[in-house]
């Protein structure tokens, strides 16, 4: 996905300056995508106290670029799949032998499905991360600090188009944290 997003960055301003031509109207353009990009990443209590959100900011200028959220969490073994190793030696740490660290993504289906009888859901786990994701992307960390901090946690539900979960906030507060740790 990193080097997709590069590739599409380049080509994109590619495209612009060759559009320009010499006018010199975006010279910052250029530089801007000669910019390193730089990659953050943390764990964090994004969704209660139950599971651990990973995310992943690929920031460029004070612009995310890219952002990517995970949850894991322990599930009963017998509907999900644990996280590599979780079948060997690192499963044997496991309080509970029935439970495995999972991914909430890799178990998208069983986990959409338990959101929709918990909470009468109507969107998927992946389909909310998504659009969560979609709405750090292109935002610069002060625009996203901003919103973070002058919004309510409803009304950043509300912001997110596409995306129901009462957590949107915490989700976004991890983008946010792994944009400002990007090295």
């Amino acid at each position: 996905m990193k080097k997709a997003t590069k590739l599409m960055l380049v080509a994109g301003v590619s495209l612009a300056v060759v559009g320009i031509g010499n006018s010199g109207a975006f010279s910052n353009v250029s530089s801007a995508a000669s910019a390193p990009l730089k990659v953050g990443r943390v764990e964090a209590a994004a969704h209660g106290k139950k599971c651990f959100t990973v995310a992943v900011a690929v920031v460029q200028n004070g612009v995310i670029v890219a952002a990517s959220l995970d949850d894991y969490q322990f599930l009963s073994s017998d509907v999900a799949k644990g996280v590599p190793n979780s079948d060997t030696d690192f499963g044997q740490n496991y309080k509970d032998p029935n439970m495995v660290l999972a991914s909430k993504k890799a178990n998208n289906e069983y986990y959409s499905e338990h959101m929709k009888e918990e909470a009468n859901s109507t969107v998927s786990y992946d389909k909310n991360m998504a659009a969560i994701e979609k709405y750090a992307t292109g935002r610069t960390i002060k625009s996203l600090e901003a919103s973070l901090k002058y919004k309510s946690k409803e009304q950043m539900v509300d912001a997110v188009s596409g995306a129901t979960l009462v957590d949107t906030e915490g989700y976004l507060t991890a983008i946010l944290d792994a944009a400002k740790a990007a090295k």
